[in-house]
């Protein structure tokens, strides 16, 4: 005789069944864009996640929530009306005396109670105007109707593109200009790894306590050395309605990319997740701009590398080296003088015989063209042969070019 199980029993091994599809566990991964958003965290900035449906950026959250032990809160914000933001009007014994006041939802009540948790702003790009435009104060001054939200609490969002949202609004440029903007795309190992049980963990960043100062005056040159250089970049709207939804530069984004850069570089974060959290915020074109700055910044001092030749450390990374060699050029430009000249050639010759040769051409070109009639063309010129035939190009330089060149500096 079969004796078969009652519905609930059935529903209970049901249960079973799920509960082991959905317990995963996490390892330590190098993950690019969890990290960027990680130290987006840290740094307590808002960040917006893009990428299309299923792509995993909801999962990534929750997981991100546990990981960092934070109480995870999910609004969807295209289901609530712009007061369930901005504050219910609450009419209460005199309202000529005590005003009317806004109370905040349940959602926000618990955050509050908590004091600490992850709120989640999921299908932003479904969110009308008007809910939009409540959002504002939520995203930048963490405040709902008269509830301020304590520090503890980190405000994370997801959209989808307009083209593949449901209903899909364009983001707009005041709220759009609060995001860390980050693009959430699929790696096909990590997706394989998860499936089958194990995913990458999030952890806040490790920041060392004695980098902390440097790291903020790092920053602070960085992003006003840019700005003082290129002015037009401090506030530039986009002018597509699309491009208005995204990350653009303003003197909020600065700030923001500023605090950004300050984090990363007190966790001692890869220049990929610096890359990633710099264009995100004040967009592609500044952001990569910001980053060529950086660069530079970090290069040894031509005057250094003129003053000790034989002994100088030169960048080993390629395009670094390059700049190196570009700038002590410009130095020697600057202030030419038949010593400078010489020392310029030793360290051209050093950088070709330790690195790629074609990185020398350039500089090399240029530093030939400076020459003076006085100037004897120095013996190192002829190791770079291989190079680049700069020795027939010295000797062919006018009577004077060299005066003109250090005249127009």
């Amino acid at each position: 005789m079969t004796i078969f199980a009652t519905p609930s029993a059935e529903l209970d091994i049901a249960a079973d069944l799920l509960t082991l599809l959905r317990t995963t566990d996490t390892e330590p991964r190098p993950n690019p864009q969890l990290e960027a958003v990680t130290l987006a965290v840290a740094a307590d900035l808002p960040v917006l996640l893009w990428g299309e449906p299923g792509i995993g950026k909801t999962a990534a959250l929750h997981q991100l929530a546990e990981s960092l032990d934070l109480p995870l809160t999910t609004v969807i914000a295209s289901v609530h009306e712009p007061s369930d933001f901005s504050g219910l009007p609450i009419v209460g014994d005199d309202p000529a005396e005590q005003g009317v006041p806004l109370a905040p939802p349940d959602w926000a009540v618990r955050l509050v109670r908590a004091g600490r948790g992850l709120l989640f702003l999921d299908e932003l790009s479904t969110a009308t105007p008007a809910v939009q435009a409540a959002l504002l104060r939520l995203v930048l001054e963490r405040r709902i109707g008269s509830l301020q939200l304590p520090p503890g609490v980190r405000i994370v969002a997801a959209a989808n593109p307009r083209a593949s949202a449901a209903d899909g609004w364009e983001l707009s440029a005041p709220l759009a200009n609060r995001f860390v903007h980050l693009q959430w795309t699929h790696d096909p190992e990590v997706v394989v790894r998860g499936l089958g049980g194990t995913w990458p963990r999030a952890t806040l960043p490790r920041l060392d306590p004695e980098l902390l100062p440097g790291a903020v005056d790092f920053a602070r040159r960085a992003v006003t050395g840019l700005l003082t250089a290129r002015p037009t970049l401090v506030h530039r709207l986009p002018g597509s309605e699309t491009r208005k939804g995204g990350a653009w530069p303003s003197p909020r984004s600065w700030d923001m990319t500023l605090s950004l850069i300050a984090f990363a570089t007190a966790a001692g974060a890869t220049r990929d997740v610096l890359a990633q959290l710099v264009r995100g915020t004040v967009g592609d074109g500044p952001g990569l701009e910001l980053l060529a700055w950086i660069d530079r910044m970090d290069l040894p001092d031509p005057e250094v590398l003129l003053a000790d030749p034989a002994g100088a450390e030169l960048p080993e990374r390629g395009d670094r080296r390059q700049a190196a060699l570009e700038g002590v050029v410009a130095a020697v430009n600057a202030r030419p003088d038949r010593a400078r000249w010489d020392a310029a050639w030793e360290l051209l010759v050093r950088a070709a015989e330790t690195g790629p040769p074609d990185l020398v051409v350039v500089p090399a070109t240029t530093l030939a063209a400076l020459r003076r009639e006085e100037w004897e063309v120095p013996v190192a010129i002829e190791r770079l042969a291989g190079v680049v035939d700069v020795s027939r190009r010295a000797d062919r330089v006018p009577a004077g070019a060299g005066a003109g060149a250090g005249a127009g500096r």
